[in-house]
């Protein structure tokens, strides 16, 4: 699905909101994407949307929406894993209990292939994970995925082929999945 071009003769803040409002649902995908569960994933939506919303004077009319809150969203990930490093590991008390072992509901979840995927997906580096959902799920050109990440155009083919590589291997031996990412 293609973004909405914005700007022509000077469209307005009340445009650039409007053209928000209609990326939301691919914005979600693509920040649960990189979050890898949903509750984190809405939490960097909302981010990206609130800085969007306070810099909407920084948007360049004539440009892709959408394109622009991916850039921010990936920026924002990457920002708050650098943060996350930083700082070490942190488990909420309330979900201690289940590191404990496993539970039948995790045992037919991993039975799925769609939760296989997912598996397969949390495997990936964070850059071809990137790569993988804009182009494989958004459904971006090579071009807008590289102008998204900030990166070359080559970069971008190279970190979809690893990571259409790695899933396929794991696909292929679901015993390779594990959960301590990648291997």
């Amino acid at each position: 699905m293609a973004g909405h071009v914005v700007g022509h003769g000077g469209a307005g803040a009340g445009d650039v909101r409007a053209d928000m409002l209609a990326a939301l649902p691919r914005l979600r995908r693509f920040c649960e994407g990189l979050c890898r569960k949903a509750g984190d994933g809405d939490e960097l939506m909302q981010a990206t949307v609130e800085r969007a919303l306070a810099r909407s004077h920084q948007f360049v009319p004539g440009t892709r929406v959408d394109s622009w809150l991916f850039r921010i969203a990936q920026n924002m990930f990457i920002d708050d894993r650098r943060r996350d490093r930083r700082r070490g590991t942190h488990v909420p008390v309330d979900e201690m209990i289940t590191l404990a072992g496993d539970d039948g509901r995790d045992v037919v979840e991993h039975r799925s292939e769609l939760a296989m995927v997912y598996r397969a997906l949390d495997q990936l580096p964070a850059d071809q994970r990137a790569a993988f959902l804009l182009v494989a799920v958004e459904g971006q050109s090579y071009r807008e995925a590289a102008e998204i990440l900030d990166i070359p155009q080559g970069t971008v083919m190279s970190r979809l082929a690893r990571a259409r590589a790695r899933i396929a291997t794991i696909l292929d031996a679901p015993d390779a999945i594990s959960d301590s990412g990648v291997q």
